[in-house]
């Protein structure tokens, strides 16, 4: 593989609440990875793992506790002048898990989706502003009857597609996808995982697909990372990942997958996982590893020669 252009680097992320407190939640605790130019990179795990937290924390919805952010090579969390946090506001959009509650229920769609052309200057004048919009509803599958109309019209489908128009109106390089799909019925859901599939293709959009459906998340993704209670635990290629899974919670995580072979569900053994069965010591140094080229888990030395042993 030729050499990517990184275009988001997350060095030793830290989102703490409650920092100092008995009930103190380390809500992404010491998470670094990449996102390359143009990829999908899928974050996985299930509810309350981080993964949204991750990608919230990303786009400074949250001040980050320690660790860094770095966007074409600058701090994201770093101090910023109004005029480069606007400019970092353009270049980064978020969508939502659940249409319904990011859609003002008492602005019209045209107002919803120009709500970034508004705020960045993007329209020369209103009848341009109109303009963008019916190209943004039509990107969507959307037309520009639809403009006029209130959320509470829509499906949860259209919704969500009302959702991507208005994270595009701003031209974004970066969309960080927050579960994007899972409040959705499932024949919904792959209408939608197609639109951003043609979407990145079409304007070379990289995104940051969080979900806990593994399933759709192999459809989408590049690589994917897999996190468990606060920490990325493995990091792959989606193939390499589904194949050929190293650590136990991953393992776990894809045995749970139900698959379409009633003869191959009636006999397959669900594996489980218990924290507790790394064993690890005080001293032992638990960190991300590369266990095969582009391979990554969290493990300590000892797993590390294991694994080395067994998977390469």
């Amino acid at each position: 593989m030729a050499k990517q252009e990184k275009l988001v680097e997350i060095k030793n992320l830290k989102q703490y609440f409650n920092v100092g407190k008995p009930n103190e939640v380390k809500a992404v605790d010491n998470v670094s990875f990449e996102i390359y130019k143009g990829e999908t990179l899928g974050l996985v795990g299930e509810s309350g793992c981080g993964k949204s937290t991750t990608g919230r924390t990303i786009i400074r919805l949250y001040d980050a506790t320690d660790g860094e952010v770095l966007y074409n090579g600058t701090n994201v969390h770093g101090k910023k002048s109004k005029a480069q946090l606007k400019e970092f506001n353009r270049k980064m959009q978020m969508i939502f898990q659940d249409p319904q509650a990011s859609l003002n229920p008492r602005m019209k769609v045209s107002d919803i989706i120009a709500e970034g052309i508004d705020i960045h200057g993007l329209a020369k004048s209103k009848a341009d502003r109109m303009k963008r919009v019916i190209e943004l509803l039509e990107t969507v599958g959307l037309n520009k009857e639809h403009a006029n109309r209130y959320p509470h019209e829509f499906s949860g489908g259209q919704r969500q597609r009302i959702g991507i128009a208005r994270a595009l109106a701003v031209e974004p390089e970066f969309i960080i996808a927050d579960e994007p799909i899972s409040a959705l019925d499932v024949s919904i859901q792959a209408q939608v995982v197609n639109l951003m599939k043609k979407l990145q293709k079409e304007k070379g959009l990289t995104y940051l697909f969080i979900a806990h459906d593994l399933s759709m998340v192999k459809y989408i993704s590049d690589r994917i990372g897999v996190m468990y209670f606060g920490r990325l635990v493995e990091l792959a290629d989606a193939d390499e990942l589904y194949n050929n899974p190293i650590h136990p919670y991953t393992q776990s995580l894809l045995s749970a997958i139900p698959l379409p072979d009633p003869d191959y569900e009636r006999t397959r053994v669900r594996k489980s996982y218990n924290p507790s069965q790394h064993n690890y010591k005080p001293e032992d140094k638990v960190e991300f590893r590369e266990i095969k080229p582009g391979h990554f888990v969290m493990c300590s030395q000892a797993e590390f020669e294991q694994y080395k042993k067994q998977y390469s």
